[in-house]
């Protein structure tokens, strides 16, 4: 009897201990807070501890300076921690020129109902600046913006607390020519937002994601000043919605701290304070950081503890991964889930994710997340994204 309950209680306690990236600890946790063999549990902040790589023996321990974030003061945040998925599809064709070939795909809306089920509460959809306002600077396109809204709607209804990011997805380009530096005016760029603004100003669970990955920017100053521009004018324009900031280098998370940052953290808002200007991050996990491989080799952990160290050491500001993703294979599910737990640990300062992608990308797609025709979801999904929904 003596060695039956000594085993029962070891069998216990191994049955107690959390695997590495698993949380251990935090306000309300009720979980196990001990971890494996080679990993510590560390406190990410006040809510919520994980088991990280480390040689320290020891359950608990400071936030090692490569793999968690680094204590930050305290901190409020206005928005709630955001996860789901890009829907794809107005974007379609649309070059990192700025150029645009296509039509449109409107994304099945049923998706939506369907993540938000599984926990999402974030639906990035993308769209061609040449659909939303076929003339530069002209005025916005009705019969496409009925469509569009139409699936903005949709998003919306599928649940009570969702978010909707309406995102400008021509690469700080318009037909080749670069916002601000021979191209388009800082005033053609802030007409589109204006006038959006008046069609989505009065709702706060819409948020302004000002222009998908700028690159190769001759200026990355001047591109302050017109993300400036178009702050002061949807301002003035009666709009009160969060908006996104992006850098450059296609809104690099790894760049952001040394390259876009500095400037952008400058940028004031209307409104007296920088609780609604939220920085727009992107980062991939294959070898290129391209998103075209379905293979991972890196789950970004390191970049985004650089980032997040960046932000609070600048005004305690907040930032958001509104690109990420990998194949449907081991190595993704395995790297991507890591980078996903990461940012939930990091909130507020990372206020969430949003995966690319679904929509009108069918599930061959080597990024897809989209669901199988049978309803079923993609591995990827399943075991790396829907454990760190919120």
């Amino acid at each position: 009897m003596f060695y039956s309950a000594v085993l029962l209680v070891l069998v216990s306690v191994a049955v107690a201990q959390q695997t590495e990236w698993e949380q251990c600890g935090g306000i309300g946790w009720t979980g196990g807070t001990t971890c494996v063999s080679g990993t510590v549990c560390t406190e990410l902040n006040d809510y919520y501890s994980q088991c990280l790589p480390g040689a320290a023996p020891s359950t608990t321990a400071a936030p090692s300076p490569t793999t968690s974030a680094p204590s930050t003061p305290t901190q409020t945040s206005l928005i709630p921690r955001l996860g789901g998925v890009n829907t794809a599809g107005y974007d379609f064709s649309v070059a990192t020129n700025g150029s645009f070939s296509g039509t449109g795909v409107s994304p099945p809306v049923s998706q939506y109902s369907h993540f938000t089920a599984e926990g999402a509460n974030l639906y990035r959809i993308p769209f061609a600046w040449q659909l939303m306002t076929p003339t530069l600077g002209g005025t916005i396109d009705s019969s496409f913006f009925s469509t569009y809204d139409t699936t903005v709607q949709a998003a919306l209804n599928s649940g009570p607390n969702v978010y909707v990011i309406v995102d400008l997805h021509n690469y700080a380009r318009w037909n080749g020519e670069i916002i601000g530096q021979g191209g388009p005016t800082n005033a053609q760029f802030a007409s589109i937002w204006t006038q959006i603004a008046a069609e989505y100003g009065s709702n706060e669970r819409i948020i302004f994601g000002i222009m998908n990955e700028p690159h190769d920017l001759p200026s990355v100053e001047t591109w302050s000043d017109t993300l400036q521009y178009v702050v002061t004018q949807v301002r003035a324009a009666g709009s009160q919605n969060f908006l996104l900031l992006p850098g450059s280098s296609y809104s690099s998370a790894q760049t952001f701290p040394t390259e876009a940052g500095p400037y952008l953290v400058t940028i004031t808002d209307p409104l007296g304070t920088t609780d609604k200007l939220l920085f727009d991050v992107h980062k991939y996990l294959d070898s290129d950081n391209s998103g075209t491989h379905a293979d991972c080799v890196t789950n970004n952990v390191d970049v985004l503890t650089t980032l997040v160290q960046f932000l609070q050491e600048n005004g305690n500001r907040q930032a958001i991964l509104s690109e990420t993703g990998g194949g449907n294979t081991a190595s993704c599910e395995t790297d991507l889930g890591q980078e996903l737990a990461y940012v939930q640990s990091a909130y507020p300062t990372l206020v969430g994710f949003s995966i690319w992608a679904a929509g009108a990308f069918d599930p061959t797609y080597v990024l897809s997340v989209t669901p199988n025709a049978n309803g079923t979801d993609q591995p990827l999904w399943i075991d790396a994204v829907i454990p760190n929904l919120p």
